[in-house]
């Protein structure tokens, strides 16, 4: 209702500022805030974008305006970046939890899973949100429809502390929770006013019964974040025990907690998932190499798994040593292997600056990391360590053992880090979002990767990793596109990365196919080349859309997986399976893909 009354007090000025949007197919950024500054709300202030958004969505739908056209909705998007890379991430926070790391560097924020700081923006929203799987994606898919993002094609980031070292009963119901968001959302229903107040009733995380304020200083480490964490949360980690128990005598865990959900419920979840209006294309995790297993790996496929953030940190025995890592890079060899085995994608976290290390050591151990057959991971962050008051780190720096590197040396690494990079790795995140003032000592700047960048254009270099070559929101015809195809060794197995890429190698879209040389870890995959991923860049459009020069939905996918298939059967597997996310099985199927257990398999 308040909408509505917003809405009919402005309508003349939102219709003017619409009606020369509409006036303006090529609009740019520039162009429409100066349209915003002749059209003040009140006289003075100034429209919001998603204010816009919802009269264009409201006026077209009475007729007041032409029909609505997604091309129009693109010239008023806010921060089209963040789905420019063909889908719309949102990224939710387990609870707070005891973790099995003690590494040094790490923060201990007790009101945040472990190795987050309550200041970080995701942080923030899980926090306000009471740490609520349903209402944390909730909100956040209202947050991109409002802004005039698309919500149909979603990946799912769980992050916060290990993963792996939460209970299964919890992870069940924390991933069928967000699906019931994703369908409650595509439905146009909102439950979240009926989460809100059993929330605010049953839960000690909800904001105005989270009265927690001890803060751990690094220096004086008296009491660990596990300690603290399982004492100031007596009450959830009470619940969380007394359901183990439960499950484990064989009592309907409801009756004694309201975490709980089954396999056969999160399935059920996964198949409505589908055919949806939101659908998750993706679900990535983080857990450390150590709680990685053969078991623990098909287990989290079970739960619809696609990707895993992994922490390398470093790949020196010394260094993980000296930062209490608790894992040795035999681990890390492992994990990696069986990751790659069972088809998930690859996200490692890799950080410069440890204790113990130096600028040309950083150097070198990221060259190994491509050298070595038994990392090259698909994806990395690169995160450059931080001195944050409450990590153990703090004593290293007050008595000379650590310090931060110059600004001059951490440029020198990540111009290394970017030059090293192969094509087929994607460089997601070079520096972590930590508000500078949480940061006691050490680099402050957000935007270092700009300066990495002006300083490879200065030295006439430049970086060949993916996401320097996303073709994001360029133009382009598929005939300007050319298949390129690299091989390497994946030390488990043959990776073959097929590309879709312009004469200047800008990418459009590409493949990721393994082809195991080990023994397969589930009887599914025998005899089966494997692809691993699939992904087209520019600007994600709805299901079903189209619009030209617009490399999605123009086939490349489909022209991909074909060829990904001439290459499994002339390597002579007789089987290609896919680890396809919930919300891609559907696409599979009408590519010959058939459903097995965990993955969908085609013969070749």
């Amino acid at each position: 209702m308040q909408q509505y009354t917003e809405l009919e007090r402005y309508r003349g000025s939102l219709i003017a500022i619409l009606q020369e949007v509409l006036r303006h197919p090529d609009l740019t950024r520039k162009g429409l805030e100066r349209i915003i500054r002749r059209h003040p709300k009140d006289g003075s202030g100034l429209f919001r974008r998603d204010e816009i958004i919802r009269a264009y969505r409201h006026l077209t739908a009475t007729g007041e305006l032409p029909p609505f056209d997604p091309t129009v909705l693109e010239r008023l998007r806010r921060k089209p970046v963040r789905t420019r890379s063909g889908v719309t991430p949102v990224t939710v926070l387990t609870k707070p939890f005891p973790c099995p790391g003690e590494c040094i560097f790490c923060p201990n924020d007790v009101r945040m899973p472990k190795s987050y700081l309550s200041d970080e923006p995701g942080a923030q929203r899980a926090e306000a949100n009471s740490f609520d799987p349903y209402l944390q994606t909730y909100a956040r898919l209202q947050a991109y429809h409002n802004i005039g993002h698309p919500t149909d094609k979603i990946e799912i980031i769980v992050l916060g502390g290990t993963w792996s070292f939460y209970p299964e009963s919890y992870q069940i119901w924390f991933i069928k929770r967000i699906f019931d968001a994703l369908h409650d959302f595509g439905k146009g229903i909102d439950r979240t006013a009926e989460v809100e107040s059993t929330l605010q009733h049953d839960s000690q995380l909800h904001p105005e019964r989270n009265t927690v304020n001890v803060a751990i200083k690094g220096t004086d480490l008296t009491q660990r974040y596990n300690q603290i964490v399982q004492e100031v949360y007596r009450q959830e980690m009470y619940r969380s025990r007394e359901q183990a128990t439960a499950i484990r005598a064989g009592i309907a865990a409801r009756t004694v907690a309201t975490e709980f959900a089954t396999w056969e419920e999160l399935e059920a979840a996964h198949r409505e998932n589908e055919e949806a209006a939101c659908r998750a294309v993706g679900l990535v995790i983080e857990t450390r190499p150590d709680h990685i297993s053969a078991d623990e790996v098909l287990r989290i496929r079970r739960l619809g798994c696609t990707k895993v953030q992994i922490g390398f940190q470093s790949l020196n025995d010394t260094v993980l040593r000296l930062n209490k890592r608790g894992h040795n890079v035999a681990a890390t060899r492992r994990a990696v292997r069986l990751l790659r085995q069972t088809g998930f994608k690859i996200h490692a976290h890799w950080m410069p600056n440890l204790y113990g290390s130096s600028p040309a050591d950083d150097s070198a151990d990221y060259a190994q990391m491509f050298a070595d057959p038994d990392f090259r991971p698909d994806e990395l962050k690169i995160y450059p360590c931080s001195l944050i008051e409450s990590a153990e780190l703090m004593q290293y720096h007050a008595d000379g053992r650590w310090q931060p590197y110059s600004e001059s040396e951490l440029l020198g690494v990540l111009v290394s880090v970017f030059e090293n990079t192969p094509e087929y790795c994607r460089l997601t995140r070079v520096i972590r979002d930590i508000p500078s003032t949480d940061i006691v000592v050490g680099n402050k700047q957000t935007n270092f990767r700009e300066v990495v960048d002006r300083e490879l254009k200065r030295r006439g270099s430049k970086s060949r990793e993916i996401r320097s070559r996303e073709i994001r929101n360029r133009q382009v015809s598929p005939v300007a596109l050319h298949l390129d195809e690299i091989t390497y060794d994946g030390g488990c197995s043959q990776e073959v990365f097929l590309q879709y890429i312009t004469d200047d190698r800008q990418i459009a879209a590409f493949l990721r196919l393994s082809l195991p040389q080990k023994p397969a870890l589930t009887p599914e995959l025998d005899n089966a080349a494997m692809i691993r991923e699939v992904h087209v860049y520019g600007q994600s459009l709805q299901i079903g859309e189209s619009a030209s020069g617009q490399a999605q939905h123009a086939g490349l996918g489909t022209a991909l997986i074909e060829r990904a298939v001439e290459i499994a059967a002339e390597a002579g597997y007789q089987r290609i399976a896919v680890i396809s996310a919930v919300g891609t099985r559907a696409y599979y199927r009408k590519r010959g893909f058939v459903d097995g257990h965990l993955y969908q398999i085609r013969d070749v």
